[in-house]
């Protein structure tokens, strides 16, 4: 089995960003079930297919080659009270800056199934929002740094030395049990990753970087909502619902937002609606 030169190679676009539709929903689906039946796939696939130097392509095993399970990195994860094992194996770190996992990253990459069916793909450097992809790409990302920044004469730019490897994601830190296009139902996924920059993002533009919008400080800004208006702190220019702008309530007009506390109780006063 062949990562390159597959017989179905369609280019989809989207089909890294997190979706929240339920195509198949049954109340009997076992989620932590499917968790360990994932891992099983996924330790047999790493146990019997190496990474061939040659040409950067995922072989099956036929004569002693090292398997790719010598080589990855094992990444624990727990979301919904569900443990799950996230796989990467990392070919180059990178020399830049990691990113957060509010951050955006300038990436190539290519996402194929098991069986080598390429779904996605990305040759050309594009700008993805951590945010808003899916989960296994969400948390891996930070095991990575952008590259260095080469410009050149004419102002054309390129990267050496950055991050690049290849990620092993169960279904339930992707698609779960719904259909994605070319992705049938509880589908792990793989993805060959490059990581060219990191930009640290204010998706709301508030002066406040969305990594610094993560109130509880469990990594994730997408569940922090702070003035609870179904609206995530990180996309909301009003955290705290009292009518004024975040970046407006910086009264000591250094620029930053988190460090005024009118009334001294601790809250700054962007988060705070009484303040």
């Amino acid at each position: 089995m062949k990562f390159k030169n597959l017989l179905i190679i369609i280019t989809i676009g989207i089909a890294i960003f997190s979706c929240s539709k339920d195509n198949n929903t049954t109340s009997t689906f076992d989620a932590a079930q499917q968790a360990i039946d994932d891992d099983a796939t996924l330790v047999e696939y790493l146990q019997s297919h190496y990474l061939n130097d040659a040409d950067d392509g995922i072989w099956t095993i036929t004569n002693g080659e090292t398997p790719l399970m010598d080589e990855v990195v094992t990444q624990n994860i727990t979301k919904n009270d569900i443990a799950y094992k996230l796989y990467y194996l990392k070919e180059n770190e990178g020399v830049g800056e990691a990113p957060t996992r509010a951050d955006s990253v300038l990436v190539t990459y290519t996402g194929m199934l098991l069986d080598s069916t390429v779904f996605d793909s990305r040759s050309n450097i594009t700008w993805i929002s951590l945010p808003l992809v899916i989960d296994g790409w969400n948390h891996v990302f930070p095991n990575f740094k952008g590259g260095a920044k080469v410009i050149n004469p004419d102002e054309s730019f390129y990267y050496e030395n950055y991050g690049k490897g290849i990620l092993f994601i169960p279904s339930g830190l992707a698609y779960g049990n719904n259909v994605q296009s070319l992705i049938p139902e509880n589908s792990p996924l793989v993805f060959q990753i490059t990581l060219q920059d990191v930009n640290q993002s204010d998706d709301d533009n508030d002066t406040v970087l969305s990594k610094n919008e993560d109130v509880d400080g469990d990594g994730d800004v997408r569940n922090d909502d702070t003035d609870g208006d179904g609206v995530a702190d990180y996309l909301d220019v009003d955290d705290d619902n009292d009518g004024v702008l975040t970046k407006n309530e910086d009264a000591n007009e250094d620029g930053n937002p988190m460090n005024d506390d009118t009334d001294g109780d601790g809250i700054a006063d962007y988060l705070d609606a009484d303040s």
